[in-house]
């Protein structure tokens, strides 16, 4: 299935209503000065853990800086058998 974007008005709403995971695939720098409580760092080192460990029925929340970014990796993690994931549109410029 394919992704869906959100805003993060929304974004905010399924993860306070669900066991949803909302992951951060700024870069590092940007993740350790700010990012949400609630964020999971997605890199290239943490991708395959995440994948292999993470119930392809959890909603999945993909933020970047500004939106478009976390499409490309919605996109992926949709065609890893993620069954709903999000791209936050707006990023974490949106989110704070």
């Amino acid at each position: 299935m394919p992704f869906k974007q959100i805003n993060a008005k929304q974004a905010k709403h399924i993860l306070r209503s669900s066991p949803a995971i909302l992951v951060d695939i700024r870069d590092t720098n940007s993740y350790n000065e700010s990012h949400a409580p609630e964020a999971f760092h997605l890199t290239q080192e943490t991708l395959p853990a995440f994948i292999n460990e993470t119930n392809r029925d959890t909603p999945v929340l993909v933020i970047c800086y500004h939106g478009n970014s976390s499409q490309m990796v919605a996109d992926y993690l949709s065609g890893q058998g993620f069954s709903e994931v999000y791209s936050i549109i707006g990023g974490y410029e949106e989110w704070t």
